[in-house]
Formats: C-alpha cells, sequence, structure tokens
C-alpha cells in the first residue's frame, strides 16, 4: 500500500477550508461595523437607457452585430504611422467581421481626404475634402491608407457587418494651398485651393484668418491656414449644400458619423450647426482634463467628447497607485450620454496598466473606444473580448461606488429594464483581496464573469454579498444566468 501524499492531502485540506471558511462566512455575513461604514456613492442618476449613438441596429439581416442592453463600443481602426503603401482600407476589411462578431459596433477612421503630404500623410493636413484616392494631386493617386474603391469597399462590409463608420473629421485647418497675395494680410500665403482636383470647395484668402470677418477665430494649429467657419463659402461647403463635404460623406460615402479634430481651434457652434444640418453621431477632440470645459463643449457643440478628465484620472489612479482617485469628477459622471471614454489614442499612450483602465471604462458608463494597437497587437485579445462582451451584455443602468481606497476599487451598475446590471471589483495589489458588498440582488446566486474568481457566492436576503479579486487584475459579477 502506498503512503498517502502528504503535499496533495494538505493541499486538499487547504482547499476545503477555503471554501467552507467563505461557506462559513456567507452563512455568518457582514460585520455590522462593515456595513455601518458602508458609504455607496450613486454617481449617476437617470433611467438607466446605455448609451445611444442615434443608429440603434437592433435588427440584423445578416446575424451580425445588433445594438446590446450594455451600448456599443467603438474601435479605433487605426494609429500613428500605419503602414504607408495604400493598403490599411484592405487591412481593416480583414478585421471587421472578427470584430463584429467580438461586440464592436462602430469602426473610427484617419481622415479619408488627399492631404499635403501625399502618400504619407496621416490626413490631417487635408487639402482636397473630395479626394479620397481617386485624383492625381500632391504626388499621388491613392492616400496612405488606399483608393476612394477600397475605401467604398471596407464601408460597405462594415455595414453589412453592421458595424458603424466614424470618418475623422479636420475642419480647423487646411494645407498645401497655392501661394496668393492676401489683401488681408498684405503678404502671400498658402490659401489658394481653388485648383484642388476634384472642383468642389474652392477656397481663398478670404475664406480663412485673418479675413474680412476678423484677426483669429479661438485657435490656430500648426501654422497652417486657419479656415473662417463664419464666412458664407465655408459653411454651405461644409454642411449647407446637399453635395458639400458633409453631406456627402453621410449620404454618398455613407458615413454614420464623425470625430472632429481639434475643436479647440473653432467655436462649438461649428460642429453644433453640422450636426444640426448632416446628422450622425459626433465626438469632439476637446483635449482638457477640465470637466467643466468638456461639460461645457459637449453641451454648447450638441455632441459627446471624448472624456479626457477620465483618461487623466485613472492614469494617475492606476499608475500612481490610488484608485481612490476614481472617485473624482469625470465627463462620464457629468453626462453619460456625451461622453467617450478611452485608454489609448493615436497622439496619447500614458497609461500603463491598460488592462485595469479597459476593465474600468468596459464596465462603467459612456461610449468606450478600443485602440487598434491595444486590441490587435499589446494585450490579450482574449481577455479584452471578454470585456467587450461583459459591457455589452451586462454592464447596465446607473453606476455606484461601493468602496475604493488606494488599492481596491469596487463599483455596482445598477441594471436597466430587466437586465441585472454587475459589480466590478479592481484590485491594484500584489495580493488576492477580498470584501463585502452590497448589491442589488436578494438570495441570487452569482458569479465572475471572467473567469479569474471561481466562487459561485449567494447573496443575502438583505442583498450583502462577499467577492474576491485577483492580484493586480479585476473580476466582473453578476447573476448566475
Amino acid at each position: 500500500m502506498k503512503k498517502p501524499n502528504l503535499k496533495v492531502a494538505m493541499l486538499a485540506a487547504l482547499t476545503i477550508c477555503f471554501y467552507s471558511c467563505n461557506s462559513n462566512d456567507e452563512l455568518q455575513g457582514p460585520s455590522a461595523e462593515t456595513k455601518a461604514l458602508s458609504k455607496v456613492i450613486d454617481v449617476t442618476h437617470h433611467d438607466g437607457h446605455p448609451f445611444s449613438t442615434g443608429k440603434s441596429m437592433t435588427t440584423s439581416t445578416t446575424g451580425k452585430y445588433v445594438a446590446n442592453p450594455g451600448g456599443g463600443v467603438m474601435m479605433q481602426a487605426f494609429y500613428w504611422d500605419v503602414p504607408a503603401g495604400g493598403n490599411w482600407w484592405n487591412t481593416l476589411g480583414t478585421k471587421v467581421t472578427a470584430w463584429s462578431n467580438a461586440g464592436i459596433g462602430s469602426i473610427w477612421l484617419p481622415p479619408v481626404s488627399k492631404a499635403q503630404n501625399g502618400p504619407f500623410s496621416m490626413g490631417y493636413d487635408p487639402t482636397d475634402y473630395f479626394d479620397f484616392g481617386n485624383y492625381n494631386q500632391n504626388g499621388t493617386i491613392e492616400t496612405r491608407f488606399g483608393s476612394k474603391t477600397e475605401l467604398v469597399s471596407l464601408i460597405t462590409k462594415a455595414h453589412t457587418e453592421n458595424i458603424q463608420v466614424y470618418a475623422d473629421m479636420v475642419l480647423n485647418h487646411n494645407s498645401g494651398g497655392q501661394l496668393e497675395s492676401n489683401p488681408f494680410t498684405g503678404t502671400q500665403t498658402y490659401t489658394n485651393f481653388t485648383g484642388v482636383a476634384s472642383g468642389k470647395f474652392p477656397r481663398t484668402s478670404a475664406d480663412f484668418y485673418k479675413n474680412a470677418y476678423g484677426n483669429n477665430d479661438e485657435g490656430a494649429f500648426g501654422g497652417f491656414p486657419d479656415l473662417a467657419h463664419v464666412t458664407p463659402n465655408v459653411q454651405n461647403w461644409l454642411w449647407l449644400r446637399t453635395d458639400g463635404v458633409g453631406k456627402y460623406y453621410k449620404n454618398t460615402m455613407k458615413f454614420d458619423g464623425w470625430r472632429f479634430d481639434y475643436v479647440k481651434g473653432f467655436a462649438p457652434w461649428v460642429v453644433k450647426d453640422w450636426n444640426t444640418n448632416v446628422g450622425g453621431f459626433s465626438v469632439g477632440e476637446y483635449w482638457d482634463s477640465n470637466v467643466n470645459t468638456l461639460e461645457w463643449w459637449a453641451n454648447n457643440a450638441n455632441s459627446s467628447v471624448f472624456d479626457f478628465a477620465c483618461y487623466y484620472k485613472m492614469n494617475d489612479a492606476f499608475d500612481g497607485n490610488n484608485l481612490a482617485l476614481l472617485n473624482d469628477d469625470m465627463m462620464w459622471k457629468r453626462n453619460p450620454y456625451k461622453a467617450v471614454t478611452f485608454v489609448t489614442n493615436h497622439d496619447t499612450d500614458e497609461i500603463y496598466n491598460k488592462q485595469l483602465a479597459y476593465a474600468y471604462i468596459l464596465t462603467h458608463e459612456g461610449y468606450p473606444t478600443i485602440f487598434y494597437r491595444d486590441y490587435e497587437e499589446w494585450l490579450d485579445k482574449a481577455k479584452m473580448n471578454n470585456l467587450i462582451w461583459i459591457h455589452n451584455q451586462k454592464a447596465t443602468g446607473t453606476t455606484s461606488i461601493l468602496y475604493a481606497d488606494n488599492d481596491e476599487y469596487i463599483a455596482r451598475r445598477n441594471g436597466y429594464n430587466g437586465n441585472p446590471g454587475l459589480v466590478v471589483y479592481i484590485n491594484n495589489s500584489s495580493s488576492w483581496q477580498e470584501r463585502w458588498v452590497p448589491t442589488n440582488w436578494t438570495n441570487a446566486q452569482i458569479k465572475d464573469f471572467t473567469g479569474n474568481s471561481t466562487w459561485i457566492p449567494t447573496t443575502q436576503s438583505d442583498k450583502w454579498v462577499k467577492i474576491q479579486c485577483p492580484p493586480n487584475g479585476y473580476s466582473v459579477w453578476s447573476i448566475n444566468m
């Protein structure tokens, strides 16, 4: 007869003790002190409905992505200096089916029109808004990303997958014009765009500051000619004419919405007028950590705005080891229906602990954006897909913060329209943590939908339950159904 394996026996005993201790805790419940010290912070106050882009896609003839209980997720489908050579639209075309299957509801493309730097430009120095890679201009026919035909094919394929497509609109400035005598400056300026190859949206010095309407607007960028949106010619070609930029992009190119670049450079009424006349989802890049300023811009532009306040708080919280900072004010807390959250973009990549940051934005309110390289190259795609699924299926309702200190953060989504919501537990420490928390569920069996914890506890009659979280990780709990 073999001797018993002492290590195996001890491990089995410890396992039994671990689960029985947890079972005993469940029977005993949280202490009166724990309950007394609990301070639930109800962050948002609304009816609980999810973020909407204005195009619900609640049905699908292709069996692909449809609007989910938690709303949608956006993919920033590029990064700075994607490979040149005119193949990017084709590359994205190979991705959209998998993205749709993962639950991505929209893609944000880089500026699609011909720019001054021709085949090497990322598009932020626009010359001809109607040259999508189909005119020989600025040293190339195709843009850095490809041809018009390839762009149209990408948009069509994305729509087949029930994915919306957002265009990056650079309206503050232009580049690549010809020299002309400028009567407003008394100098020669590169403001003659009457010879653009498309023949559409001709511009002269009269359409740029300084001009007959004034010396400047809210901001200029990089020394480029600064479009004067107050001039009738600019307004007509950007958003009023049926064959102008906005309506052509929407009705002919079939874009569903807009990301507006550098909106600090012009007044919010510009985006408001665009949205009124053109329609579609819109989000502005107002690069500012001041939540008051973000809210002011979003309200006056009648647009969503990137939540830079959230971005900088996450950076300080996750990398500075102070998760209590997640109690601070953010745009999604002010107005979750106008907040687009993100962890990284093509301009800024400061957050080191990205997986925890994605766990945060994909369980909280707002419209979360995933960065291409984070998803396709740098992070664990299976974990990202799991968080996308959790966002779409479980992240519903208003938000309440249950606990926050340097190392731990626990929040509750309170559910909506029969969906139970969730509890997210983020742990920035190097050891397992566990806590009693108040839920919205009575006598309900719950589980961690990330699979990071194997516990399957049952909430008590008073809705309290004990949950756990792995080191430097997260767990997301909801009713086991």
